[in-house]
């Protein structure tokens, strides 16, 4: 990135630490967007230059990682099934997070205990993971020739894949790994491994 892509990455990432400490310590419904934008020093206006709202600073990690998978998604041979390139897809967002800096992991964890000490915010992070699986079966479609308004092949295997995901970040979940960022993502790693094996060649072609 040059200069300025730099310092915005760099005051998005500040606006993100300071949403997040203070949802933690006072709550999110308690906080505001003004609150949010003085403890970074800038004006509200800044603030809606990088975010629309305080909870599209929670759903930022979306954002980004959806962007990370299909850009890595479009990478992908075209004839190599599309399962394999989703599952590689995901590596790639698996691999950003694992070569993360040490506040790059504080600010994953700290939205992660956000997530669970609210409901409401959890939620809202499903309805937007549904947007993401939505748009990827759509590109799963078009990279197969088919039609993801009418075919449920596409959305089924984005639906495997998200949710081997899922059960790797989830199910089970040991304690002692419950902030040890690496163990986490290796336990992901083994579920996509076993997803891929788990399958008989060719069920994503359609065949």
């Amino acid at each position: 990135m040059g200069l300025r892509e730099r310092k915005k990455e760099k005051t998005r990432l500040a606006i993100i630490d300071a949403a997040v400490d203070l949802f933690l310590e006072q709550g999110y419904e308690a906080t505001t967007v003004e609150q949010i934008a003085g403890a970074v020093e800038i004006s509200a206006r800044t603030f809606f230059r990088y975010f629309t709202s305080k909870e599209h600073v929670v759903l930022w990690f979306h954002d980004h990682s959806e962007g990370i998978v299909s850009e890595a998604l479009a990478c992908r041979p075209g004839d190599e099934p599309p399962f394999v390139s989703l599952l590689q897809a995901l590596r790639v967002m698996l691999h950003e997070f694992t070569g993360a800096t040490s506040e790059d992991t504080a600010r994953f964890l700290k939205m992660r205990q956000l997530m669970q000490a609210n409901p409401a915010l959890a939620g809202k992070s499903v309805a937007r993971g549904v947007e993401t699986e939505r748009r990827l079966a759509v590109e799963i479609a078009r990279r197969q020739g088919r039609d993801a308004e009418t075919d449920q092949l596409p959305h089924l295997v984005v639906a495997y894949a998200m949710a081997t995901v899922r059960v790797g970040f989830e199910c089970p979940r040991p304690q002692e790994i419950e902030n040890d960022l690496p163990a986490m993502f290796e336990r992901v790693e083994e579920a996509l491994v076993l997803a891929q094996r788990s399958f008989r060649p060719g069920w994503d072609l359609g065949g």
